[in-house]
């Protein structure tokens, strides 16, 4: 089993509309509504490849009963959300069918009280100890101290359960120092996390900070990889046109998946680049499409050199 943990969970509705024009008024083509989250975008795509995986996190409200009952007629996905008294918020993605661009309105999340922190606390620490690899995603919602990530690193550390984390700002800073075996971050939450805006160099810097391996996620330039084991590059083989909501969810789906089947580092790299574009080709987040991406898998280009780093 795959933990994911999402603190700040999400209803995604995805729009699609001819064209945006701003400050127009639109007919909406078609309304999907998915559970979203990048903890819970992850599962979905993790259940498609064959992993059995559990959910975690906050939950709360109407919009968090739309969330749990859709989660579960999800196959291979096993719902152990926290319950909140707040409500869960939404995501809202608005795509131009004319251009194929995304623009994204996002929800603050429901506020976590000291009581119901402490009670995902425990339930956390019941579910890592039967979990192969631990994937903790996304933001914080208000009242989750900065450091939860750190705090959550710990404990997976202290069951021998590998984990990945995939945040930015404060909360990566922090969760780097508690030495993540994986962390995912895009360019520019590497960046802020290192100073440099050189990536090569800013993955090394984010291994000495405290990270196992870092995988830098560089949109459709592919991704940059730096591990005990070398380093690598990996570039799709074409740029498409898409919705690009959950790219960065199937790379760590791909990486995750890849870890617990003990792939060597050139083929995860390989299936997170492909999953990432199959997802981008999707028109809602959390899935991808199979076709495209079985067809992708074979032509990522993987360059890189084994090091004894």
């Amino acid at each position: 089993m795959i933990l994911t943990v999402t603190l700040n969970t999400a209803l995604d509705i995805t729009y699609r509309v001819p064209v945006l024009r701003p400050h127009g008024s639109h007919r909406v083509t078609e309304v999907v509504e998915r559970p979203g989250g990048k903890g819970l975008n992850v599962a979905r795509v993790l259940a498609a490849l064959g992993h059995e995986v559990t959910v975690t996190g906050f939950v709360g409200g109407a919009t968090g009963r739309v969330v749990r009952e859709q989660l579960a007629g999800v196959p291979g996905v096993s719902d152990a959300l926290v319950r909140v008294a707040g409500s869960t918020r939404r995501t809202i993605a608005v795509v131009d069918e004319r251009t194929g661009e995304t623009t994204q309105l996002n929800e603050p999340g429901p506020p976590v009280t000291p009581t119901e922190w402490s009670a995902f606390q425990e339930a956390y620490e019941d579910l890592v100890p039967s979990a192969s690899a631990v994937a903790l995603c996304g933001s914080l919602p208000p009242g989750v101290p900065v450091g939860a990530y750190a705090g959550l690193v710990r404990t997976a550390r202290a069951a021998h359960v590998p984990v990945l984390l995939d945040t930015g700002g404060e909360p990566l800073r922090r969760g780097v120092a508690a030495r993540p075996d994986i962390v995912k971050p895009n360019a520019e939450e590497l960046a802020e996390l290192t100073g440099s805006h050189e990536p090569l160099r800013a993955t090394r810097d984010a291994r000495r900070r405290g990270a196992g391996s870092v995988v830098a996620s560089l949109g459709f330039e592919g991704l940059l990889a730096s591990a005990p084991e070398g380093r690598w590059r990996a570039r799709p083989p074409a740029r498409v046109r898409g919705n690009p909501t959950g790219a960065g969810d199937s790379v760590v789906a791909g990486l995750l998946s890849g870890l617990v089947e003990n792939l060597p580092w050139p083929d995860r790299l390989a299936r997170a680049t492909a999953l990432s574009v199959a997802t981008v080709l999707s028109p809602v987040a959390g899935e991808f499409d199979r076709a495209a991406y079985e067809e992708l898998l074979g032509r990522v280009a993987v360059t890189g050199e084994v090091t004894a780093a």
